[in-house]
């Protein structure tokens, strides 16, 4: 292997052929001092100027990110990946926020270009007020990312951003290697993590609407389709352009997307039959909603035993999975663990799984899991709650639970305590906190308001087991006669045990005090 370490700016190193080359001054380095993006005088007396305000020569730099090399330390997974994985560098274009900003967002697209099985050689972030329409990071910037794709002997290049069709084509062709952005990279982890039919086919219509809007000719792809004779057409004045092989892709992919919506549709009504049948028995229902990688699958199997799936991976459980739960008091509700969210996820992913978070919407309450060990605890949370106002359900009760606690930092803990006084800080693999967060999910589920006390028939029993499951038992005595029930329910059931209603003055005993 070649040693592919770059030298500082303004040093000399050999290139290919043999003589020294000196790197130019837009290159800067995130190292350890930071010194060129922390210093007063880079950016004035403001820490985060304007994107107009900045020197047009530093807006137009890149600036490699530093610790975004894969560590490969054992010799054969070396040479496993070496033959396996894709060689990637990553390019982001920083626009607003701060440095640190810029920098998590880059470390997650590396934890997602990992996910999705590539090896990150290196990463690039420039300055900009806005992409380039043309070629993403500028016109003169993409020669210098040839020049490092060159020397790291990367075979794909990873945007951090939804590129459009003439930028996809345009960076590929100055390149000279495959260009993906992030739209298309997420894409590819759920079609790699779906197991479920279901899960399988909102992948495919995602990746269909996403592939529709960037087909491409290639070469005599886009030939006429009608000759003469000899090519089985209809001959002399049958010749014409005939329809070219991007339009017979087109509309294939149409046809496949309409007959993914229909068996999706099918599928969503089966779903809706038994959420239908969960609220007709007023049994209350809990999502663990949160970012990807947050730990929510952990905390389902904590509460409920339920055996999902789980790894320390992004997007590693796709399918939604419902377990019924109990409270201490005995009542019945269900616990739904939903697929995670991530900053800017794709608009076609959310159409396709539109049907898997309408468990989400209908919700009685959401229990929102945040990574407390992450870097931007607080951006997870925002971009969580976008996600959530654009499938319609801000509106549902939320319970915020700061998972992780074990390995996060104490001051990160202290700041999320003072930010969000009302959240419950749990760590699904110690266990500690969950049974602050079971108390807390039974206090916030609805509860029913109608306070009867009924004397139920031994032969009643069916009664009696409802009231245990529907709804908020007061006291239980047996008597001769039967079983006296006190206990908050709701208007259905209290309509059911109004035949068997003991007057408001009867004592346990079922006589009228005088």
């Amino acid at each position: 292997m070649t040693d592919q370490t770059n030298p500082l700016p303004g040093q000399p190193y050999p290139d290919e052929a043999g003589e020294d080359r000196v790197d130019d001054d837009d290159w800067t380095f995130a190292d350890d001092d930071q010194t060129a993006w922390d210093d007063d005088d880079f950016w004035g007396d403001e820490a985060d100027p304007e994107p107009g305000e900045l020197d047009l020569a530093e807006r137009h730099s890149l600036r490699r990110v530093a610790g975004l090399s894969t560590e490969l330390a054992d010799v054969a997974e070396v040479e496993y990946r070496q033959l396996r994985l894709e060689r990637v560098v990553l390019v982001s274009v920083w626009t607003t926020g701060s440095q640190a900003d810029a920098d998590n967002a880059m470390f997650e697209l590396k934890a997602l270009a990992e996910t999705a099985g590539s090896q990150v050689l290196d990463g690039l972030v420039q300055r900009r007020s806005s992409p380039d329409p043309a070629t993403y990071i500028g016109r003169g910037k993409v020669d210098e990312l040839r020049e490092v794709v060159q020397d790291t002997g990367a075979d794909t290049v990873i945007c951090d951003g939804e590129l459009s069709p003439a930028q996809l084509r345009t960076l590929e062709d100055r390149v000279g290697v495959k260009v993906v952005d992030r739209t298309a990279l997420i894409l590819d982890i759920f079609a790699q993590h779906a197991k479920s039919a279901e899960g399988k086919a909102q992948v495919e219509l995602a990746q269909l609407n996403y592939l529709k809007q960037r087909l491409r000719g290639w070469g005599t792809s886009l030939s006429r389709q009608v000759g003469g004779r000899a090519s089985g057409g209809v001959g002399i004045g049958g010749r014409g352009p005939g329809e070219t092989k991007i339009e017979t892709d087109r509309r294939r992919i149409n046809h496949r997307i309409s007959v993914l919506r229909k068996r999706l549709r099918d599928m969503a009504s089966t779903r809706a039959v038994k959420r239908a049948d969960r609220q007709r028995h007023r049994i209350p229902a809990v999502a663990i909603v949160g970012y990807t990688n947050a730990g929510k699958s952990s905390l389902l199997n904590r509460l409920t035993h339920a055996g999902v799936l789980v790894e320390d991976a992004l997007f590693a459980t796709l399918d939604p999975t419902t377990r019924r739960a109990t409270t201490a008091d005995g009542r019945v509700y269900t616990l739904t663990d939903t697929v995670g969210f991530v900053r800017h996820l794709p608009t076609d992913l959310v159409e396709a799984f539109r049907s898997t978070l309408e468990e989400t919407v209908d919700a009685d309450l959401l229990v929102h899991v945040v990574d407390g060990s992450d870097p931007d605890p607080q951006g997870q949370i925002a971009a969580v709650r976008q996600v959530l106002a654009d499938i319609g359900a801000a509106d549902r009760a939320e319970q915020l639970v700061i998972n992780k606690i074990d390995q996060a930092h104490p001051d990160m803990i202290t700041i999320l305590r003072n930010q969000y006084p009302q959240a419950v800080f749990v760590s699904a693999r110690t266990g500690q906190g969950l049974d602050l967060l079971r108390e807390a999910i039974e206090q916030r589920l609805p509860s029913p308001r109608t306070e009867i006390t009924a004397l139920l028939p031994w032969d009643r029993g069916d009664l009696v087991d409802r009231v245990h499951r529907e709804s908020e038992l007061i006291s239980l005595d047996h008597h001769g006669d039967g079983t006296i029930v006190r206990a908050r329910v709701h208007p259905e059931l209290a309509a059911q045990l109004q035949p068997y209603t003991l007057p408001d003055g009867a004592d346990s005993s079922g006589t009228e005090e005088q």
